[in-house]
């Protein structure tokens, strides 16, 4: 045999079977035990739980659109305020019957609110009232304005919460679809402003319950 011929392996074929299955045995081992826990948290054999490498397991991310918007956080420098406000309606065919009413709220700014559709006298209203939940900024004659629409829906009650996206003023258009005129009593608590009467927003000249008539609006929620 020649100096520089490379060794020859004596190697039975069961030997060599048994070190290549050994070999794949060990490779499935770690790729089920180890890789699938922690890339696909797939744990057929309990391993990766058992090791903690499960933890190592994250789900594909997906930046957030808006994530560097100041709509997701809002500092106050004032407390949260308390609204109670009357919103009379019109039977259904007067022209009375559908009216609109926001707050303003700055980028970021919430509040919590709840509603009810009572007759006159103080009784649950007959028929559900229509709602328009939505906002808008507010901007000179002529320019095009930013809207957002909410929510759709009929009902004689209703609660929850709002945040703006942006400067603006948002709220509620609501219609009577009763045969007799109704009232919308609603309570608004949080952060926000109130629209002033005749102003974009509060058109109808609504003011809170307990404000004189001589009264101007305040801010109620303290923007910034």
């Amino acid at each position: 045999m020649p100096a520089d011929a490379p060794p020859v392996l004596n190697v039975k074929p069961r030997t060599l079977a048994m070190i290549v299955g050994g070999g794949l045995l060990a490779g499935a081992t770690i790729v089920v035990g180890a890789i699938m826990p922690a890339e696909y948290n797939v744990d057929l054999l309990g391993i990766g739980k058992a090791t903690g490498i499960a933890r190592l397991w994250a789900p594909d991310s997906v930046e957030y659109a808006g994530a560097a918007a100041p709509a997701l956080a809002f500092a106050a420098t004032a407390p949260k305020s308390v609204t109670r406000i009357d919103i009379p309606l019109g039977a259904a065919s007067w022209d009375e019957a559908a009216l609109e009413y926001k707050v303003a709220m700055t980028a970021g700014q919430s509040i919590l609110y709840s509603w009810e559709a009572v007759t006159l006298d103080g009784a649950p209203l007959d028929a559900p009232v229509e709602v328009d939940q939505h906002g808008h900024d507010v901007v000179e004659q002529g320019q095009s304005e930013t809207v957002i629409e909410f929510r759709k829906f009929r009902s004689i009650a209703d609660q929850g919460s709002m945040t703006a996206p942006f400067d603006g003023i948002f709220g509620w258009y609501f219609r009577n679809h009763s045969d007799e005129p109704a009232m919308i009593r609603l309570t608004v608590e949080g952060f926000y402003d109130l629209v002033p009467p005749g102003e974009p927003g509060n058109e109808f000249r609504i003011r809170p319950v307990d404000q004189p008539v001589d009264q101007p609006a305040a801010p109620a929620g303290g923007a910034p």
